[in-house]
């Protein structure tokens, strides 16, 4: 249980937590590019924890424009087994008001541009995806936010749209018919790439918004956003350290995501090029050496 370590990747309006009073910021290299920002760790309640802000300190990268490998990869070189992430995102229902936090289980991936693996060259891996969260960490979540009081869902599907633009009212009447319950820009491929990685993946999306479809939200803008993005990066903050106190307790030994690679990669070991591997030691070196 000592080697399990913690990091949260922080969405708009979560860029710090000012809290975390002993701070060193690391600035990693990765085969696929540099992480989005400088890596804060931090020793909270003698527990090593660590904190990138998805978009960057200041949110200047699109989301289309994350380099979420890189992200991923930096995590896996510190050691990190675990990663809370924590999204703005608008609600495709009309009982998840904004202010609602939601335990997300589900996604459905609708993104185009982007580079959603670490497999792409020479080695071919497939992972299952079909419970792409942690069940231990969404009962940490969920322990942590009942202790804040914040409302909250168990359970529910993320749509993960391209961006930066917001839907069109057609779009967000398809996806309300799908009977998804949130939209945002970012879980994926973060998602895909933390069980490539074999990393246990939680996600806490927090609700700034009504999606175009609701009549009182049809012209969403940032700067209505703005107000309830401070007031959930509030209560998230509360949300991570109770998350960094029990965390460790929720973990399932049996969790798929622990060995998923085992019976993942497809290449025979003789077409496993040493450059191949080189490139892929941090995120599935533990298989290649085999």
């Amino acid at each position: 249980m000592a080697n399990n370590k913690l990091a949260i990747i922080g969405g708009s309006g979560l860029y710090d937590v000012e809290e975390f009073k002993e701070r060193e910021l690391l600035d990693l290299n990765t085969p696929w590019g540099k992480p989005s920002d400088q890596i804060l760790k931090t020793n909270y309640k003698n527990k090593e924890v660590y904190f990138l802000p998805r978009h960057g300190r200041g949110h200047f990268i699109n989301p289309s424009n994350i380099n979420f490998r890189a992200n991923i990869d930096a995590l896996k070189q510190l050691g990190v087994t675990d990663i809370i992430s924590v999204s703005a995102v608008g609600s495709l229902k009309e009982d998840l008001p904004p202010g609602k936090f939601v335990i997300v289980d589900q996604f459905i991936d609708r993104t185009f541009a982007r580079n959603k693996t670490f497999f792409e060259d020479e080695i071919v891996a497939h992972v299952s995806m079909a419970h792409p969260t942690s069940s231990g960490l969404m009962n940490a979540c969920e322990e942590a936010i009942k202790k804040e009081n914040i409302e909250y869902q168990r359970g529910g599907t993320y749509v993960v749209m391209e961006g930066p633009q917001f839907s069109t009212l057609a779009e967000s009447n398809l996806y309300r018919s799908w009977k998804a319950d949130v939209i945002g820009m970012t879980n994926m491929p973060e998602a895909k790439l933390a069980r490539e990685a074999e990393i246990r993946y939680a996600s806490v999306s927090m609700v700034t918004d009504y999606d175009c479809w609701h009549p009182d939200h049809e012209n969403v803008d940032v700067q209505q956003v703005i107000k309830v993005l401070l007031d959930n990066a509030a209560k998230a903050k509360n949300m991570i350290k109770n998350l960094i106190e029990i965390f460790e307790s929720h973990i399932d030994p049996k969790d798929p995501t622990n060995n998923c690679l085992d019976v993942a990669i497809i290449t025979a070991p003789e077409k496993r090029t040493q450059k191949t591997k080189d490139k892929l030691k941090t995120v599935a070196g533990r298989i290649l050496k085999k």
